[in-house]
């Protein structure tokens, strides 16, 4: 039984304002995470500019965290920098919402700028985030805690992505007043959120003796490493999903030619399904582990862009959401969960950073490489954004056989197959004493 610490009352009420904005981001997220590259179609992008909407922010974001948790460690704080870049992320959503005003000649690549710093500068935060909340939460409830989390923030972001829907659909005979409108929103929670940043209270911050590593000494260690080789396996498969990725937007709104409501159902399909599984998938991997969730969920995500080959059908699409989120509401959630067991307190906020640095790249290299074949492939049953789905799923495929195996499990966990976890996270079957 862990014994009451002289912080715990701090920590039940920091819980709370950690909770609150998680709430006011979620609002953020909810509002604009879906409809950045709407605007920039609006804003009449080409599918190459598309491309680079999505790889620069992932790549300015993934080098800026290399120095993350060395500009931790000289402030000596952690919510400092939380609290400065989250400020300096809220912000840029002026430049965001007056790029269509300021800028008419040249305003895509305006909004590939202001997109880039706006993500960029909360992905600083995110390393020091993660690193404080984990200490808050004991071991073996992070699982439970982190999917009752992001379920009931889950929640908030659908509500807010179907207002987003909605204000479009109305806005839809002038759209830049649309955007102007959610954008000004997701701005105003931002600013709340970053205020409940500002109440919370932040354990005292240690750098152990010998904690220090380089990227070159991560990257020396990948054969003997085991969260090197799990972060190769995530940033494989994140630059294999995000060859499609960026571009399910544009096969939704300019070729199939989706108004805003329609496109707005089938994108927070996946999000509803998240909030429903989010905690189902939490209990399980306390109990079996994250590395099997994250094996099991990984095959599903490799299968996703077949079946949009498969049929276009609006509702039929929404189906295909619904497995998404039963698959990627597992896999995040276990990803960031393997990181906290498989990192010492000392070193996770570097290690985030590094894990986020892979990815970033990956995301990059995956959007890039994604809009130039949109050029070249050829039209594949009507569409030649088929082609590319069809490429993104086959890869994904190989990332995982190559390199999933590859990983151990860092804690002693139950041992389940597949079908068995399948049923029971649905909650057709209990296992492992685990209930609807």
């Amino acid at each position: 039984m862990r014994q009451k610490s002289k912080y715990d009352g701090k920590i039940r009420k920091t819980l709370k304002f950690s909770f609150w904005d998680g709430f006011f981001a979620s609002c953020m997220s909810g509002l604009v995470s879906d409809y950045i590259t709407p605007y920039a179609l609006a804003l009449k992008a080409t599918s190459g500019l598309i491309g680079i909407l999505n790889a620069a922010p992932n790549f300015v974001s993934s080098l800026i965290q290399l120095k993350s948790a060395d500009l931790t460690e000289a402030f000596k704080s952690r919510k400092k920098i939380i609290v400065l870049f989250v400020l300096l992320h809220a912000l840029m959503g002026i430049p965001i919402i007056l790029t269509p005003y300021l800028f008419k000649g040249h305003a895509v690549l305006f909004l590939i700028i202001f997109v880039t710093l706006f993500t960029s500068l909360n992905a600083f935060a995110l390393p020091a985030w993660a690193s404080l909340m984990s200490e808050y939460i004991p071991v073996r409830k992070r699982g439970k805690y982190f999917g009752w989390r992001n379920k009931t923030l889950g929640m908030v972001a659908i509500i807010c992505a179907f207002i987003s829907g909605f204000i479009l659909h109305y806005f839809k005979d002038n759209i830049l007043k649309g955007f102007l409108v959610i954008f000004f929103a997701a701005l105003c929670c931002r600013i709340v959120s970053w205020y409940f940043l500002t109440r919370m209270y932040e354990p005292p911050f240690k750098t152990a003796k010998g904690s220090y590593f380089s990227f070159f000494d991560f990257i020396k260690r990948a054969k003997a490493s085991n969260f090197a080789k799990f972060v190769i396996f995530t940033a494989c498969l994140n630059f294999c999903v995000n060859l499609a990725s960026p571009f399910f937007s544009v096969f939704m709104l300019r070729d199939l030619r989706f108004n805003y409501l329609t496109y707005t159902f089938v994108v927070v399909s996946a999000t509803i399904t998240q909030i429903f599984l989010f905690g189902r998938w939490g209990e399980h991997a306390d109990k079996i582990g994250n590395l099997r969730v994250l094996k099991f969920t990984s095959f599903i995500i490799a299968s996703l862009p077949f079946w949009w080959i498969i049929n276009q059908h609006p509702v039929y699409l929404m189906c295909v959401q619904v497995i998404s989120g039963f698959a990627w509401s597992g896999f995040n959630l276990c990803a960031v969960n393997f990181i906290f067991d498989a990192v010492t307190p000392e070193k996770r906020t570097r290690c985030i950073a590094y894990f986020n640095f892979m990815n970033g790249l990956a995301l990059c290299a995956g959007a890039l490489l994604g809009g130039y074949l949109l050029n070249i492939l050829p039209v594949f049953f009507r569409f030649k954004m088929l082609s590319l789905f069809f490429i993104s799923s086959v890869l994904r495929f190989a990332a995982v056989f190559l390199f999933s195996g590859k990983i151990k499990e860092v804690r002693l966990t139950k041992k389940v197959k597949g079908k068995d976890l399948f049923y029971s996270v649905i909650g057709f079957r209990s296992i492992l004493g685990i209930t609807q």
